[in-house]
């Protein structure tokens, strides 16, 4: 009888990283990593990837950076998935200047900037009650020609009302409906 078997390999490693990472099952994607290295089987970007979003998800901040450190150390060059999964989980671990650093090394290497890697970046700001850095970020946003969506007007809206900045937030707010419906709110201070 003809025995079936999974063959150990690159893309199976992968694609089972990338399950524990829909599960938050952190460990078990770094065991897995771990296992690939020690089977010499190599790992790639989405490996690496994968096993970010798994801490990512469960909150695991400092062991997502270091295994995008870990990363690096392999010679494999970061993307805009994996950082914008590492800023996500400084996004979930309040640390903010960690994502903004990570942003920051996104921009000096010329990656793709997008949407996800803002609003992960603006939402640990607006957590952390650093409301003038997600006003920074917005404007980066703008400059980066990154279209802005739900996620990054309610951070910044949020950011707004944690500071005491309902101006602000009444200004944006006003973009929101301008940009969505064509609708137009009164400005603050008008009459």
């Amino acid at each position: 009888m003809a025995q079936n078997s999974v063959q150990r390999d690159t893309i199976t490693f992968t694609a089972t990283i990338s399950a524990c990472a829909k599960d938050s099952e952190w460990g078990r994607a770094l065991q897995l990593l771990k296992t690939m290295d020690q089977h010499r089987l190599a790992s790639d970007a989405v490996t690496f990837s994968g096993a970010i979003a798994a801490c990512e998800k469960s909150g695991e901040w400092k062991t997502a950076l270091h295994v995008l450190s870990s990363m690096i150390q392999s010679k494999l060059e970061f993307d805009a998935v994996s950082c914008s999964a590492a800023i996500s989980a400084c996004e979930k671990g309040g640390a903010w200047d960690k994502g903004l650093q990570l942003l920051s090394a996104m921009q000096q290497r010329k990656l793709k900037l997008d949407v996800i890697a803002f609003n992960a970046t603006v939402s640990a700001c607006e957590k952390s009650g650093e409301w003038e850095k997600a006003f920074q970020l917005f404007t980066d946003m703008i400059q980066s020609k990154v279209r802005m969506d739900a996620v990054s007007f309610s951070a910044l809206i949020s950011a707004s009302e944690k500071a005491g900045e309902w101006k602000k937030a009444l200004q944006l707010l006003s973009s929101v409906a301008e940009e969505c419906a064509g609708v137009s709110l009164p400005r603050p201070g008008a009459r």
